[in-house]
């Protein structure tokens, strides 16, 4: 099994020992339980990370770890941004928890016309914490050094922004005529990928992202939910991509 992520962060080591405490610290000691000699891996979630091997559990909330080797991934290309239109409940949160275990680079909220759900005021920012703290904790457990940027909710204008500067952009969406799994792609730059509402994307939305050269495309032929249907077009570029070879 692969040593267990913890998230520091700033990751300045200046000598063979880290102390990592605070939430992760507890977390190692009281609920993973670690002991000397295990492997550990610290990141601050943005590409820099350092293996490491536990020295001493000290307490409830302390673990020292010594430093083997500090290392920088670099970001991976093409770069796979998704646009999730927010979905209602709590699938939102699965939306990210999926997309970041499969390696999604970075996720843009949409609050798109056809939005049951609505983010306003302290709810908005309250929803937007919990899916920034989904993607670090879903980048943990899937090992993740470099976690997704989760962006602030984005408008239909901010959107087409977006997608007029990516290198291939695409809307999923039951009238395209080309299936996304034979779509030419770029092998560097970016991908722009927008996952509408429960209720679809508008005609109007449909019209914008074409301006802005978004083409729609299928995955195939059932439909799946929006919360997961992210989840499955990037593992699908990811693989016609290289980034999972």
């Amino acid at each position: 099994m692969t040593a267990p992520v913890f998230v520091v962060d700033r990751l300045d080591l200046t000598g063979p020992e880290f102390v990592l405490d605070g939430p992760e610290g507890r977390h190692a000691v009281s609920v993973k339980r670690l002991r000397s000699g295990e492997d550990v891996v610290l990141t601050d979630g943005r590409g820099r990370w350092a293996e490491g091997v536990v020295k001493a559990a000290e307490g409830k909330d302390r673990l020292v770890v010594d430093v083997a080797s500090v290392h920088e991934e670099p970001p991976a290309v093409p770069r796979i941004t998704v646009v999730q239109a927010l979905p209602k409940g709590d699938r939102g949160e699965v939306a990210v928890e999926t997309m970041t275990e499969v390696g999604v680079d970075a996720i843009v909220p949409w609050q798109a016309s056809r939005c049951i759900t609505q983010w306003k005021g302290e709810r908005g920012l309250k929803a937007l914490g919990k899916w920034r703290a989904t993607a670090r904790e879903a980048g943990k457990q899937s090992r993740r050094v470099r976690f997704p940027e989760v962006a602030d909710a984005a408008t239909t204008k901010q959107v087409c922004a977006l997608l007029a500067t990516a290198d291939f952009a695409a809307v999923l969406h039951e009238s395209g005529e080309e299936r996304l799994a034979t779509a030419e792609l770029p092998a560097e730059g970016d991908i722009v990928l927008v996952v509408g509402p429960e209720g679809g994307v508008s005609p109007e939305e449909l019209a914008l992202f074409a301006q802005a050269g978004a083409r729609p495309y299928v995955l195939g032929p059932t439909v799946l939910r929006t919360s997961t249907a992210g989840t499955a077009a990037a593992a699908l570029l990811l693989g016609r991509t290289g980034r999972w070879s």
